[in-house]
């Protein structure tokens, strides 16, 4: 359990202090802002893999009996869940997370359905995965990590408004919305594909048939499509 705390424990500080203005500021100018957003992401996913590799080695502490319907739930979920983060990879965003510049507009594509894809996206793939997993260290992974997306979409929106004035905030996020499609449902959006939209949505989909495939055996030693229609029977 220890080696799962401190796992996580530097995994949620490596998403915390490197983004803080004067630190980021500082490494961008150190390093330039390309390799800041490429160092960025690949220590994220080698945080990400230590935490995961933690979590199924710490000991089972069981907090509730899943039912069968909640094994189902991440197997309908995960599709969208990684299709927002395709989509949110693809891309610029001035407002939110993103690993491409952007030219200060926040209307294209996924970003009319929310504007942190990224965001939404990391916190349905932990709401989702709550219900079929009913140990102590799944609680403390993702409900931790959904609460620390949600968090973080509130902030980023108050740190960007900061950062670019109140007007210039207002500007770019005109036709977004934090919540997932309430600009759409408010008519104040219309929801455009583009080609880096339709490209990540696609590899999202991508990504998925490759852990329906076996991908997510092969990591973490459970087949979650096979789990479900077995006890759906």
């Amino acid at each position: 359990m220890s080696a799962f705390l401190v796992a996580l424990a530097v995994f949620l500080a490596a998403h915390v202090l490197p983004t803080r203005p004067p630190v980021r500021r500082r490494l961008v100018g150190a390093v330039g802002e390309r390799a800041y957003l490429a160092g960025y992401s690949v220590a994220s996913l080698a945080l990400l893999a230590w935490v995961l590799h933690a979590a199924v080695q710490a000991p089972y502490v069981g907090v509730w009996t899943p039912r069968p319907w909640q094994h189902a739930v991440a197997v309908l979920g995960m599709p969208v869940a990684l299709m927002l983060l395709g989509a949110g990879l693809a891309t610029a965003n001035p407002l939110s997370v993103s690993i491409r510049r952007s030219d200060g507009s926040a209307r294209a594509g996924i970003l009319a359905v929310t504007r942190h894809p990224i965001l939404w996206g990391f916190a349905l793939w932990a709401l989702v995965h709550l219900p079929p997993n009913g140990d102590l260290v799944s609680l403390i992974l993702f409900g931790g990590s959904a609460v620390f997306a949600l968090v973080g979409t509130v902030m980023l929106d108050r740190r960007r408004c900061r950062e670019m004035g109140p007007e210039a905030w207002a500007t770019a996020a005109a036709g977004t919305s934090n919540l997932p499609f309430w600009a759409l449902a408010r008519g104040r959006a219309a929801c455009r594909g583009d080609r880096a939209t339709l490209a990540g949505l696609a590899a999202g989909l991508a990504g998925y048939g490759l852990f329906v495939a076996g991908a997510h055996v092969w990591l973490f030693g459970v087949d979650p499509l096979v789990v479900a229609l077995t006890l759906l029977r």
